[in-house]
């Protein structure tokens, strides 16, 4: 197989410790705009863009022939508060990484494998996340980093197309670094659509982690290369698998 020169990883719930927070926020955000959106609905579109979520929703509930501006108003109103509530929980709750994730990095880093943030979030709930971790130190204005810094890009679903479950996300980190090979490259999610991005993708492998949004049996009935504890598991098999013990 290809060296591994890249992985990919979504963030909250897989990078970013969230104990059904962001459907908590969205649920909010439905009950008072109007939109009926069960729990389970809203656990089985984690991980898409959010705004395109919110417009998948409410054209279920207003049926096919709901005039475009009618369906339009609904998706903004109801995105704008969303937008609201997610960001008030980001700027004053507890952001933390998952477990065994900043021992994750920083193998990735001292073997010059690159790693890149992806997420269902727009750009300026990214930033902030970033910042209260501290993960934004290092990085240039688009959001590439360097040597020091933790992460070496971040990209957020409003920087491209269409979100995951296309695969555009992953691409364009592939891009950014100039790498052609999706055999190269790991991606790790939380979500049946961060799963099917990485499988659409060509990834070497398209993994995910059961201690997010998602129960390992509800990820098992996903296409996918490998369900994980936790990314201190992804940390031990790579460790084992490019720093061989003499």
């Amino acid at each position: 197989m290809p060296s591994l020169q890249l992985v990919v990883f979504d963030m909250a719930g897989t990078t970013v410790r969230d104990q059904h927070e962001v459907e908590a926020c969205f649920a909010q955000a439905a009950q008072a705009t109007g939109l009926r959106a069960s729990a389970e609905r809203i656990l089985a579109v984690q991980g898409q863009a959010k705004r395109a979520v919110f417009e998948l929703l409410w054209s279920e509930q207003l049926g096919a022939s709901v005039p475009a501006a009618t369906l339009a108003a609904q998706v903004d109103h109801s995105y704008q508060v969303f937008r609201e509530v997610l960001e008030h929980h980001y700027r004053t709750q507890p952001v933390e990484p998952t477990e065994g994730c900043l021992e994750l990095f920083a193998l990735l880093k001292s073997q010059g494998i690159r790693i890149a943030l992806t997420t269902g979030f727009y750009r300026t709930v990214t930033d902030l996340i970033l910042r209260r971790l501290g993960w934004d130190a290092g990085l240039d204005a688009q959001r590439r980093g360097g040597a020091q810094s933790v992460i070496d890009l971040s990209l957020a679903s409003d920087e491209v197309a269409e979100g995951r479950p296309a695969p555009l996300l992953i691409q364009k980190a592939m891009q950014t670094f100039g790498i052609t090979d999706p055999r190269q490259v790991i991606n790790v999610g939380d979500t049946p659509s961060d799963l099917e991005s990485g499988r659409r993708a060509g990834c070497a492998r398209s993994l995910g982690v059961v201690n997010g949004t998602h129960t390992h049996a509800q990820l098992a009935a996903c296409p996918n290369d490998g369900l994980l504890a936790s990314l201190a598991e992804l940390h031990r098999q790579l460790q084992a698998e490019l720093v061989p013990v003499c």
